[in-house]
């Protein structure tokens, strides 16, 4: 980060509130725990860009294996996804999105938008497209972040303690 982009004062301690202000959000949010998780299993599943298994499922949740395998196991008895023969190797098992499982995911988004609506209702309208703007961007920018950690890991084991 160059000095220029290094925040100081009253910029450093607002920035330091942005990880709880989206732990906050996460938790008041959601429909609860259950559909917090819900929600951001099928999400991974929806946004791999190839063949998304349990184990691709707890690294991008952050979890342990045995956590998603749980998590992934009440989708699964819930209609929502459905285990199938990878395409690329035929030993594994990979995930699967079942139209309840896309059902379910528009339902989330479709309660998200009219919760940002009612918090944001006293907002101008410009201000609510900004911030839809800054937050998505955010979203996709954290994602190829990640991405560059996971290479960087597999690369050199030690590199993400050095970013």
């Amino acid at each position: 980060m160059s000095s220029s982009s290094t925040p100081t004062g009253s910029g450093k301690a607002l920035l330091d509130q942005v990880g709880p202000a989206l732990s906050r959000l996460r938790r008041r949010t959601s429909g609860g725990r259950g559909d917090l998780t819900r929600n951001l299993v099928l999400n991974v599943v929806a946004d791999a860009s190839g063949e998304m298994t349990v184990g691709g499922i707890a690294a991008e949740m952050g979890v342990t294996q045995p956590v998603a395998s749980r998590t992934v196991a009440a989708c699964i008895a819930d209609g929502l996804l459905q285990r199938a023969a990878s395409q690329a190797d035929g030993r594994r098992t990979v995930l699967e999105l079942t139209q309840a499982g896309e059902n379910e995911r528009h339902r989330f988004a479709s309660e998200q938008r009219e919760t940002f609506e009612h918090i944001t209702a006293a907002w101008e309208p410009a201000e609510r497209m900004q911030f839809a703007r800054f937050l998505i961007r955010y979203s996709q920018d954290a994602g190829a972040w990640s991405a560059r950690q996971i290479r960087s890991s597999e690369d050199d084991p030690s590199a993400c303690a050095r970013d």
